[in-house]
């Protein structure tokens, strides 16, 4: 099964990383992967999108995302300037950085038919690591909202992208965001 997730960012926050730790956790799980962002003339703080795709078989696909299966809102002050839920299938997840609960985003997003999940990820970040670079939450976020990868195997990437004691607080940070994300169908 092909599930094809739309990242919605800021310039300068990793959704590129993102995308591609999450890639390379589904990888080492054995399944096919692209992770690509859509560039412009963007700059620290415009508006990013990136796109990963995950599938037990080849993916023959190869242009952006236009029906996502997932939609991962890193950057909250995005919503009523970008339509983060354009295109989302219908019964699609959306799991968003936000200080609201499910119903409520679910709410303010006007979405009927989606799973949607909130964690609040920028006071996971600088709770441990004293600076709100909450990225690496959304993927231990979207991970128990729809396990796309083995949490093992994300820790792996993640240790490997962010080498020592880094690394080691942006695992705490996504295994905090895993246990913390809530959730209603």
């Amino acid at each position: 099964m092909l599930v094809e997730v739309r990242w919605h960012g800021r310039g300068g926050q990793g959704i590129v990383t993102v995308s591609r730790l999450l890639a390379h956790a589904a990888m080492l799980d054995g399944k096919y992967v692209q992770a690509f962002p859509e560039f412009g003339p963007e700059r620290r703080g415009a508006p990013v999108t990136g796109y990963t795709r995950i599938s037990d078989e080849p993916i023959l696909i190869h242009s952006q995302i236009y029906n996502p299966h997932v939609v991962v809102l890193v950057d909250p002050t995005l919503i009523g300037s970008v339509n983060v839920t354009r295109g989302l299938v219908p019964n699609g997840v959306i799991v968003a950085n936000s200080d609201k609960s499910p119903e409520e985003l679910k709410k303010t997003l006007n979405v009927e038919d989606a799973k949607v999940y909130t964690v609040n990820a920028i006071k996971i970040a600088i709770d441990i690591l004293g600076r709100p670079i909450y990225n690496t939450a959304m993927l231990g976020a979207l991970l128990k909202a729809m396990p796309l990868a083995k949490l093992d195997s994300l820790i792996k990437v993640v240790r490997e992208r962010f080498p020592g004691k880094i690394g080691e607080k942006n695992i705490a940070v996504v295994k905090r965001a895993y246990e913390e994300v809530r959730g209603i169908e």
